[in-house]
């Protein structure tokens, strides 16, 4: 008699594979939600909520769709996996979110020194030197720079990143440090200042801070709050990690989603949209970039949520393999 006749759960059945389930169908649903509103809103597709007013046709069908066929999909996932510990997949949640923010920095990194240049180029009256009038006069239309030199350098930055292992937390730090070293030497010793050396700045301080707080997760960095937490056992911190994971770190991400890229008009989607830039007119033209790091903020970080969660239910069943801050990164 099988363990389904007999009343006993089958291992794809079982407590952990649905905790891996509910996991895995949090970001499976999170990117269709992400491909739609790249479709309705940049490709201009009907929405999801069309079919609900009778005129979605078959695109808009095909958006709706994306949302249980993603639940499907991270159903089969578990039940062709039903042997991967929760350990496992925490490990694997966090593999992808390595990569996700390595990718952006990486990103951030090559836009930020492009852009910076070819500011400097068209501020200096230098920029015909290099490219032709019709072309420097493009370069100063915000969604010309936006499609032609910030695309493929993010396409580049994310080919990067499949060959690199280090976040480059570090790294950009420096940077950061540097870029305003130069800005002090520049303004005080040589009387010189442009709007773009303090953009580049922002722009990837805005980065570091924003990027760097899944891995501050993982690393059990944030501030904690813990008068009582520190003296409960290692299963009630479980259960107070994962229940706050569901109730506050999920719910802020989608928050935060919802909020931001809900609408054309919404904070994350307008900017990105229009490829909004500084009124300094000759700064750099990465604003718009800045908006959309609020949403790689809440991808990661309900990334490594999804992770925690099933590290925190790892915990209260007393799983081996437990992550230790200060250990590699998951691959």
């Amino acid at each position: 008699m099988s363990n389904w006749q007999s009343g006993q759960p089958t291992a794809a059945m079982s407590f952990p594979n649905v905790v891996r389930w509910f996991g895995w169908s949090i970001l499976a649903v999170m990117l269709a939600y992400l491909v739609n509103n790249f479709l309705t809103f940049a490709g201009g597709w009907p929405g999801a909520n069309a079919v609900f007013h009778g005129d979605a046709g078959a695109m808009g069908l095909l958006q709706t769709l994306l949302y249980p066929l993603a639940v499907i999909l991270a159903i089969f996932y578990v039940a062709r996996s039903s042997a991967t510990s929760l350990r496992q997949d925490a490990a694997r949640v966090t593999a992808i979110n390595t990569f996700f923010i390595r990718a952006a920095f990486w990103c951030v990194l090559i836009v930020g020194v492009a852009d910076m240049t070819l500011s400097f180029l068209r501020v200096e009256g230098l920029l015909e030197t290099f490219v032709s009038a019709d072309v420097a006069q493009d370069l100063g239309r915000s969604k010309f720079r936006g499609v032609y030199v910030h695309l493929p350098l993010i396409g580049v930055g994310v080919i990067l990143a499949m060959f690199t292992r280090t976040l480059g937390f570090q790294w950009l730090a420096l940077l950061i440090v540097a870029a305003e070293l130069a800005i002090v030497f520049l303004r005080f010793i040589f009387s010189y200042e442009q709007a773009f050396m303090a953009d580049l700045v922002r722009f990837w301080y805005g980065a570091l801070f924003l990027f760097a707080s899944a891995y501050t997760l993982l690393e059990e960095g944030h501030v904690r709050v813990d008068v009582f937490y520190a003296a409960f056992t290692d299963k009630t911190k479980a259960v107070v990690n994962a229940v706050c994971t569901l109730l506050m770190g999920l719910t802020f991400c989608w928050t935060i989603l919802i909020v931001g890229m809900g609408q054309k008009s919404s904070i994350i989607n307008s900017p990105m949209l229009n490829f909004e830039v500084t009124q300094s007119g000759f700064g750099m033209y990465v604003k718009y970039m800045m908006a959309g790091f609020l949403g790689v903020f809440a991808i990661s970080m309900m990334i490594q949520f999804v992770a925690y969660l099933m590290d925190a239910i790892a915990d209260y069943r007393g799983e081996p393999g437990k992550y230790q801050p200060g250990e590699s990164m998951g691959q």
